[in-house]
């Protein structure tokens, strides 16, 4: 097992020598990132790379740690040994084909990935053998995740959040789905019981104050259950709470923050708008001073989309306009806090005394059901000055205060990656072991065990990516980028893990009776919310790298 647990590290140093490489060339390219614009593909290749690595070092650090420190993880370290084998593979190919994009010579490769070290380690780590016996003991075991976790804080947290998801949330989850219900009171009530809605929320507000980590291990666990009835549940709440803690004024702290963390107020985010996505610089809806009977505040007007639970939400974070100048992009947006009465069903108004309105509507979408996500209108919607984050200090600022907070749900986008693939490789896990076919299980024909292995593999790279990216956000929350290539990779791995799962269940995949397929549904959110995939690749992953 020590061996193993090492066997990657001569890999590893290679691929942090071709990375390190490509992005210092990148950067010289791009003038430190400046025209990152003018080599978008590259930049995209560079900052996945990046990503990957950053992923094989954090799987192959924690099977380290488990065998120094605790009681070793024999499926890690295999899974170290294939993922870096992997990974190292992937790069050596895309150097290969665009060697000049890459700025490399020839005999750059010789002395990395092409080295008489090196060949065999990544011939040896990505053996069909090795992956095929991994994927036995992974079917064996039912898929299930036992990794080990140094605190018992996050122990304990693991194992009571997953008896709730699989004893109240996923006997409900699959209904949910199909009939497109909206979360139950019951669930909503019961998880605010259990403080899920302000484990990040400091003590002296009345919440937690567990940190980033068992905030992740708990939304992966609920995530496992149900993406959208669960597991998203806590992402809206840990924003708005970011938010509040960076910008808000004392009172703010005071009057939101208990409430929040006690899910006394359901939360809704709003920054997208029908026409401006990624670009949220360019954000059109406007908040214009107003008075009403006598209370100094906003009137907002204009148009928002993808407002997830906004519908049962009992206030809205919104992104808005106060300069009226669009050019003058980020420094023109502030964010408020916006009440609102929670609704049921798909379609909502409300309608103020003094004539403002908010209207909303659900739209239909294959996956993700059970929050809604919906299209809102705003017309001379007051809200009161002191709702504005940050009061008058506060004015100009809601872009930089939006961008904190997204940075807590991409965190929790990794986690939610992480929950939805585990899920599937347990489903699958189950499913091949049961179905015959050709008078064996297919669990033990080769391909299986292969398809099985490389599932478990990729899953335990995008889980210790995510939790190496909790810790380093408990120690600072501008750790950004760790956020962010967490959120990237382990939403493809949610991705490429639920489809091969379906595959694996045959025609019954494409049912929606079986959960497998509710999990690619669900999977194709990932990548999308939270900054789409191209925009996190180039603009926030490869900005950081080559700007630093």
């Amino acid at each position: 097992m020590k061996e193993r647990s090492q066997e990657a590290g001569p890999l590893l140093s290679a691929l942090e020598r071709v990375v390190d490489a490509a992005v210092e060339n990148a950067r010289k390219t791009t003038d430190r990132g400046k025209t990152i614009d003018d080599h978008q593909v590259h930049c995209e290749r560079v900052s996945y790379l990046a990503t990957e690595l950053a992923a094989a070092k954090a799987l192959a650090d924690y099977a380290a740690a488990a065998a120094r420190e605790g009681p070793g993880d024999s499926q890690a370290d295999e899974a170290a040994a294939i993922f870096t084998a992997n990974v190292a593979a992937r790069c050596r190919s895309q150097v290969a084909t665009h060697l000049d994009a890459f700025g490399f010579k020839e005999t750059f490769l010789d002395d990395t990935l092409d080295s008489p070290e090196v060949r065999p380690l990544v011939r040896a780590g990505a053996s069909e053998e090795r992956v095929r016996a991994l994927g036995r003991t992974v079917i064996a075991g039912g898929g299930a995740n036992h990794s080990w976790l140094p605190g018992e804080m996050e122990r304990l947290s693991r194992e009571s959040v997953r008896n709730f998801a699989k004893t109240e949330v996923e006997p409900i989850a699959q209904r949910i789905h199909q009939q497109d219900e909206l979360v139950p009171e019951e669930l909503i009530r019961k998880m605010a019981e259990l403080g899920y809605f302000g484990m990040s929320v400091p003590e002296e507000y009345g919440g937690g104050g567990m940190g980033n980590l068992v905030m992740i291990i708990t939304t992966e666990e609920l995530s496992a259950a149900s993406l959208a009835a669960a597991g998203s549940l806590i992402t809206r709440p840990e924003i708005l709470t970011k938010a509040l803690l960076q910008g808000g004024t004392p009172e703010q702290k005071k009057a939101w923050l208990p409430r929040i963390a006690s899910g006394e107020l359901m939360v809704a985010i709003s920054v997208t708008e029908p026409d401006t996505g990624s670009d949220v610089a360019s954000v059109k809806c406007r908040a214009v001073p107003a008075e009403v009977g006598g209370r100094k505040g906003y009137a907002v007007s204009g148009a928002k989309a993808w407002c997830t639970f906004a519908g049962r939400a009992n206030v809205i974070a919104l992104l808005a306009r106060t300069d009226d100048e669009v050019k003058s992009g980020a420094r023109g947006l502030s964010l408020f806090i916006v009440e609102k009465d929670a609704f049921p069903g798909h379609e909502f108004e409300m309608r103020q005394p003094t004539g403002g309105t908010l209207q909303g509507k659900a739209d239909h979408t294959p996956g993700y059901r059970g929050m809604h996500s919906y299209t809102l209108g705003f017309d001379d919607y007051f809200v009161p000055a002191d709702q504005l984050i940050g009061g008058e200090a506060g004015k100009g600022k809601g872009f930089y205060l939006q961008m904190a907070g997204f940075a807590a749900g991409r965190l929790q986008t990794g986690g939610r990656a992480c929950g939805v693939a585990q899920a599937a490789l347990e489903k699958t896990a189950a499913y091949v072991t049961e179905r015959k076919q050709f008078g064996h299980p297919i669990g033990d024909f080769q391909l299986t065990q292969w398809k099985i292995g490389q599932m478990a593999v990729e899953i335990a790279a995008a889980r210790q990516l995510t939790y190496s990216a909790a810790r380093t956000m408990d120690r600072s929350e501008s750790a950004t980028l760790e956020a962010a290539m967490a959120k990237l990779f382990a939403s493809d791995v949610a991705q490429r893990v639920t489809q091969e799962g379906q595959l694996l269940h045959g025609g019954w995949g494409f049912a929606e009776e079986f959960s497998i397929c509710r999990y690619v549904v669900d999977s194709l959110v990932l990548p999308i919310f939270e900054g789409v995939k191209p925009i996190l690749e180039l603009k926030v992953i490869a900005r950081s790298l080559l700007s630093g």
